[in-house]
């Protein structure tokens, strides 16, 4: 079997299947200056213009868009896309963060249209659209999804009908390729029918993705049950359900399989959606879920067959989400590969251990098994 390991795909992703914020746009009239000290509300003079804000102390407040957002006076002159502070053309900052004062106050604030306008004790002036401020406000990014799932079992999956995509179309069109990445980000499996079954095939299907990522094994390899290498996969045991590469700092974000050749019986592949599985713990038993993306655990790969000598580590929670949002964006569950415990004290081991056989009993329920048998010709795409 050739298989290959891809890197993070965001930005291309982002590129292919970008998605629009909506936001609503009001006409707003101009106000007069705000001075520092001033506290009060200043709303716009249309009663169907929702709009308001208000300068703090040590903040700067705005209402919008249904959306009550609060903004630090540093992170303001900070984040000024002036072409003085912010080079468009790389999108990068221009500015030297260090040499805004930490004590830095508006001294006048004034909202034209839909654009705000601070201007600074020194004359500078920054000015930022109000659907800028609500996508990047810390309370805009709690609200939003940023990459939206669809949680599955067998049945959802089976009943889904989701189609794969013929070769020639992934190769050959932008749609193909948009189909193929849909699948993979909305269920977290894709496959890809008519593949000729030869590496060059394979690494062509994988480069049309992204950029190949080489790794201890290579870019491509090949591998079957002939323990070549110091890893459970090269021999004929079946595996229980987990994830790879977790002893990579950064586990791979996308693995391409492809089954060259087959004899005899077996070789079916278990899925099982890690992500439905912790939902069902989140709804279940929160305060395991909680835990269980706290504790850090190191995960290893020791080698040392033939002229193979590695020792990788990774170090990481079993789940992983964003701490603004809460969502999960990746899991590390491997009980191969996870190294000794300790990075916590032992009561917080025995509550993690208790947890992780919660997330363990919903992986195993027969209910979400889904099972495929890999051919050659079809290509499978899993994280």
């Amino acid at each position: 079997m050739w298989c290959c390991r891809l890197s993070h795909l965001h930005g291309r992703l982002q590129n292919l299947l970008s998605r629009g914020v909506t936001c609503s746009a009001f006409q707003q009239p101009n106000f007069k200056s705000l001075f520092p000290l001033a506290i009060r509300w200043h709303h716009t003079a249309s009663k169907s213009l929702n709009c308001a804000w208000q300068q703090h102390e040590d903040h700067f407040e705005l209402q919008y868009a249904n959306t009550v957002m609060c903004f630090d006076y540093v992170w303001l002159r900070d984040h000024c896309r002036s072409a003085s502070c912010y080079n468009s053309k790389t999108h990068q900052r221009s500015l030297d963060t260090a040499s805004v004062d930490l004590c830095i106050k508006p001294k006048t604030i004034r909202l034209d249209e839909t654009t705000l306008f601070f201007t600074w004790p020194d004359g500078h002036v920054t000015k930022y659209d109000l659907d800028w401020l609500v996508k990047n406000s810390y309370e805009g990014q709690k609200q939003k999804v940023i990459q939206p799932r669809i949680l599955w079992n067998a049945e959802i999956y089976q009943q889904a009908q989701v189609p794969s995509v013929d070769f020639q179309s992934f190769l050959e069109t932008n749609d193909g390729l948009k189909n193929f990445l849909q699948n993979f980000l909305l269920y977290g499996i894709a496959f890809v029918e008519n593949v000729p079954p030869t590496q060059e095939h394979t690494e062509k299907l994988a480069e049309r993705i992204s950029l190949i990522r080489e790794t201890i094994y290579g870019r491509m390899w090949y591998f079957t049950s002939d323990f070549s290498r110091g890893d459970t996969a090269y021999t004929k045991l079946a595996l229980d359900r987990h994830t790879d590469t977790a002893y990579f700092q950064e586990p791979c974000g996308v693995q391409v399989f492809h089954c060259l050749k087959h004899e005899g019986t077996g070789g079916r592949t278990l899925l099982v959606d890690g992500f439905y599985a912790a939902d069902q713990v989140l709804q279940k038993a929160p305060e395991e879920f909680e835990l269980l993306t706290k504790v850090p655990l190191r995960h290893e790969y020791i080698e040392n067959v033939g002229e193979c000598h590695n020792h990788m580590i990774g170090v990481g929670p079993v789940l992983n989400t964003y701490p603004w949002n809460k969502e999960l964006y990746l899991i590390r569950y491997n009980n191969y590969d996870r190294a000794v415990i300790n990075t916590v004290p032992y009561d917080v081991v025995h509550r993690w251990y208790t947890a992780h056989r919660t997330l363990t009993v919903e992986l195993r329920r027969p209910e979400n098994e889904f099972w495929v048998k890999l051919k050659p010709g079809r290509v499978g795409a899993k994280p």
